[in-house]
C-alpha cells in the first residue's frame, strides 16, 4: 500500500526514456542536455562523462527509472 502512494507522488517527465537511454549509451553528455541539465551536460562532454563514472551512474539511474529531468520529474519507461 505504501509503495502505491510513493508511485502516485512522483512527477513523470514528458521526455522519452528510450531517447535518453540511447543518448547516454552513444554520446558523452547529450542525454543530460536533452533533459534540460545543460550545465552538467557540458561538463560531461568536457570530462568524458565525468571520467565515465558519472556516465555509468546515469546509465544505471536511467535503467532503474531513477533519472530525473531539470524539473525533478522522473524519466520512466512506459
Amino acid at each position: 500500500m505504501l509503495n502505491q502512494n510513493v508511485q502516485e507522488e512522483r512527477k513523470i517527465s514528458r521526455k522519452s526514456w528510450f531517447v535518453t537511454l540511447i543518448l547516454c549509451l552513444f554520446t558523452l553528455g547529450f542525454h543530460r542536455i536533452y533533459v534540460g541539465k545543460i550545465g552538467t551536460g557540458l561538463l560531461w562532454l568536457v570530462t568524458s562523462g565525468g571520467f565515465f563514472v558519472g556516465l555509468w551512474l546515469d546509465f544505471y539511474k536511467i535503467c532503474t527509472n531513477q533519472f530525473t529531468d531539470k524539473e525533478g520529474a522522473y524519466i520512466i519507461r512506459k
